[in-house]
């Protein structure tokens, strides 16, 4: 049986790559702004590419925040990527203005302090044991980021990488799995991981 996936479209680009990502690892997916098909699917993907406010802009036209929560709260699993993964925390700042997230992760997107932005291309990342995401890939595997902001402080299983100053690649807490990097991207490594997340839900 394969595992039912939401992948959630709310007008943020990259969601055939997601789709197609996880079709190869055996997942039945679906790309859709039906609020009731994200909250009841085995498994929710919260793709994202852009700008935080505009990414919850486009979450609040659709009413998906709390089919987001509710999920959270009753222990189903959610995947975010890329500002998908940013919204899922309290807040993000970009140029001086600060947006509220979803709230299901603690912890602040900020701007990344480092000479070349976007943070752009391949970067190792440094996963902790336990780790349900980053099972059986080795410590020198590398993943493809695209991005200016990121979190530094979070709870939870965290996994970071550098990029002039260290910030939070990956968090698994509870039922919330989300990467900063790009897994359907990030070749084998990320159908691997992609793997782990579906085998999880």
């Amino acid at each position: 049986m394969s595992k039912k996936v939401v992948v959630l479209d709310y007008g943020s680009g990259n969601l055939r790559s997601a789709q197609r990502a996880l079709e190869r690892v055996g997942a039945e997916v679906t790309v859709t702004a039906d609020v009731a098909a994200a909250r009841d699917a085995e498994g929710l993907v919260v793709p994202g590419v852009g700008a935080f406010a505009a990414c919850m802009d486009g979450v609040r036209g659709i009413a998906a925040g709390p089919a987001v929560a509710e999920r959270v709260a009753a222990g189903r699993p959610v995947l975010g990527i890329c500002v998908g993964m940013q919204i899922l925390f309290d807040a993000g700042v970009e140029h001086g203005v600060e947006s509220a997230g979803l709230g299901v992760l603690p912890g602040r997107v900020e701007k990344l302090a480092a000479p070349i932005l976007p943070h752009m291309g391949w970067n190792t990342v440094d996963a902790p044991s336990g780790s349900t995401l980053f099972a059986g890939l080795a410590g020198d595997t590398r993943f493809y980021f695209v991005h200016s902001y990121a979190v530094h402080d979070t709870e939870g299983l965290v996994t970071t990488a550098e990029h002039g100053e260290r910030f939070v690649a990956a968090v698994e807490r509870g039922s919330v799995s989300a990467t900063q990097f790009h897994p359907e991207k990030s070749g084998d490594a990320g159908a691997t991981l992609l793997e782990n997340w579906l085998a999880s839900v």
